[in-house]
């Protein structure tokens, strides 16, 4: 008779239990996805690797983010305790950790992009193949904030098929249009001395002129230093060895 009553309480009954389960392990989950977010910024904002050579769970150094992963488990009991009923869901997957890293990404860029506003700036384009032998186009924003103090953000990393003129500048416009911003907006072009990049009739730098005559280009300042680095590094023997 016991029995039944009991059944009769709304707090013995079967839905209570399944709902105090269920919540119980969504404050679990967010726990190690909050464990993996700091994890994934102190790394971040340190500049560091997250992959390991070795990532099993009998290695001695599991990589940067599992190891740091771990420390913080090591020293939260709540993540600690939520990562022992985690089961296959630690959230530290690698596909987890291009997540986290994207969602930050795009935070920074939104912030600048707020930034800058509707205002002018400076379009800073390097291309170079990676270790997949795919062409790699990097994007640099210089523009000067309400401060009047002049920044260089990173924006973007566009894998480009050709390094022609016209297959940049086609990257370019697409990765603009999706940051809602104009090429009317270029007051300046920074490249290299490549005839592709600074060429006076079909160069990258004469195309974009074509649509904004006041983006003047300028030798980029880095690379006539590299190029003076090498010249001096190919003439003294005694700088090459250091």
């Amino acid at each position: 008779m016991k029995k039944c009553d009991d059944l009769l309480q709304r707090s013995q009954h079967i839905y209570v239990v399944l709902h105090q389960q269920s919540e119980a392990s969504k404050r679990a989950y967010f726990t190690r996805l909050n464990g993996s977010i700091d994890t994934a910024r102190l790394l971040l904002k340190q500049g560091l690797t997250f992959r390991g050579h070795d990532e099993s769970k009998e290695s001695l150094n599991k990589g940067n983010f599992l190891e740091v992963f771990d420390c913080l488990a090591e020293h939260d009991p709540n993540l600690g305790k939520a990562v022992g009923l985690a089961g296959n869901s630690c959230m530290v997957a690698h596909e987890i950790q291009t997540d986290i890293v994207e969602c930050f990404a795009k935070e920074i860029l939104q912030s600048i992009l707020e930034e800058l506003g509707d205002d002018v700036f400076c379009l800073l384009v390097d291309e170079s193949r990676d270790v997949s032998c795919k062409e790699q186009m990097a994007v640099v924003l210089r523009y000067v904030d309400k401060c009047g103090i002049v920044k260089e953000r990173f924006v973007g990393l566009v894998h480009v098929t050709k390094t022609s003129s016209s297959c940049l500048k086609s990257s370019i416009d697409s990765l603009l249009a999706k940051f809602k911003l104009s090429l009317k907006q270029v007051r300046g072009q920074g490249y290299d001395g490549a005839s592709n990049m600074r060429g006076e009739f079909n160069g990258l730098q004469s195309l974009i002129m074509r649509e904004s005559i006041s983006a003047y280009y300028v030798h980029c300042f880095a690379h006539q230093l590299q190029l003076v680095i090498v010249a001096v590094v190919r003439k003294h023997k005694g700088i090459s060895n250091f």
